[in-house]
């Protein structure tokens, strides 16, 4: 299944992250990066890795630079990271023995979130569905964030992602702050009885 697969990221000013997340993605034969417009190491980092593909554009949501993603994208599949994501080698050997002539769409990962490199003893958060054929999926908004909308079947593996950002605790709580001022303006435009 891994030549199928195209890793996605988005990245802006992910120097702390991004040589991580690109060590674990060297089975890839190619790796679609948009940027948007970094103004750190990120791109020098980037460009140590060949099989990387760099698209730039102007960030204006998340929904807009994955959907971006997806139209550079060739292949059947795309693994979509974050630039703070490092794939497991379980997670990669677990993607080598899928089946490609699948009904599934779609397949959930689960996260270890860590702090400076460390993983966290759990989480609330539930698995994000990450490795997806491209033709049956699409980002819409949802809050501060984007939603993948994946047309039929999906599964979870078993095998974890880390999520570990590196960037300065203060970069961290600034987009905390964005983020809010997003969900709430999301929840009062959000009927009483949808709210759960």
């Amino acid at each position: 299944m891994l030549e199928k697969i195209t890793p996605l990221i988005l990245t802006y000013n992910e120097a702390p992250n991004i040589q991580r997340t690109l060590q674990q993605l060297t089975w890839a034969k190619t790796i679609v990066v948009i940027d948007s417009y970094s103004t750190d190491e990120t791109l020098e980092i980037i460009n140590l890795y060949p099989q990387v593909k760099v698209f730039q554009r102007k960030f204006d949501t998340h929904t807009r630079q994955w959907n971006y993603g997806l139209e550079q994208v060739t292949s059947e599949w795309v693994l979509s990271l974050d630039a703070d994501y490092s794939v497991t080698d379980e997670l990669i050997a677990e993607i080598k023995a899928l089946q490609t002539d699948t009904e599934i769409n779609g397949y959930f990962a689960k996260f270890k979130y860590c702090i400076f490199g460390k993983p966290l003893r759990g989480t609330i958060l539930p698995p994000r569905q990450v490795l997806f054929r491209k033709e049956k999926s699409t980002y819409i908004d949802d809050g501060h964030t984007q939603l993948l909308q994946v047309n039929g079947k999906s599964a979870t593996l078993s095998a974890y992602i880390h999520h570990d950002d590196r960037k300065p605790l203060s970069r961290w709580l600034w987009a905390q702050d964005r983020y809010m001022i997003i969900e709430v303006k999301k929840l009062t435009q959000t009927p009483d009885n949808e709210i759960s």
